[in-house]
């Protein structure tokens, strides 16, 4: 039963990362979030800008926090991963921390809240790593099978073709230094 909700997932993932991408960030990085707002019959895009204090990784039902500072009041938002309400997140500033959860920020204010910038480079999109590397996973599966299967029946004939590249190599450099060539390095 497990295996089948997990799979199911997987599917529903897969879909919802098909259509946006979703950005590698951490807790400690200023974060863009772009929010669908329904106001009546319209809808706009409204952008939340703050501090990722917390973020809850829990398959489908994945989650990330945002704090920021609005006119002196903090305001935190939750938002789902997989969600059609979040049309994009952009990544402003990448946070040096030692902690997952930064909870402790909700204490602070002023210059106390402060994080340190650390350059972790440009990274890539965090589902697009797990495509690649399923991707990957499977062709080095397929190659391990493959060798397996040859190494059984060719023991013997790679042996002696390795032995032969062996003495042909020796030879060559004997006769390099007859005919008084320097040896190669």
């Amino acid at each position: 039963m497990k295996n089948i909700i997990n799979n199911f997932e997987k599917e529903q993932i897969k879909k919802q990362t098909a259509k946006k991408n979703i950005p590698n960030f951490r807790a400690g990085d200023t974060i863009k979030v772009n929010v669908k707002v329904a106001e009546g019959e319209r809808s706009r895009i409204q952008t939340f800008e703050g501090m990722c204090i917390a973020k809850k990784n829990a398959g489908l039902n994945s989650s990330f926090t945002v704090r920021k500072i609005s006119y002196g009041e903090g305001i935190e938002r939750i938002f789902p991963f997989f969600s059609n309400i979040v049309d994009s997140i952009e990544v402003v500033r990448q946070g040096d921390v030692r902690r997952s959860k930064l909870y402790y920020l909700r204490n602070r204010s002023g210059k106390r809240t402060r994080i340190a910038d650390k350059n972790r480079g440009e990274e890539k999109d965090q589902y697009e790593l797990t495509k690649n590397s399923e991707e990957t996973n499977t062709e080095e599966i397929i190659d391990k099978k493959f060798t397996e299967k040859n190494l059984g029946k060719n023991d013997n004939k790679k042996k002696e073709v390795e032995e032969n590249n062996n003495k042909s190599e020796k030879t060559e450099k004997n006769q390099s230094l007859k005919n008084g060539d320097e040896p190669e390095k």
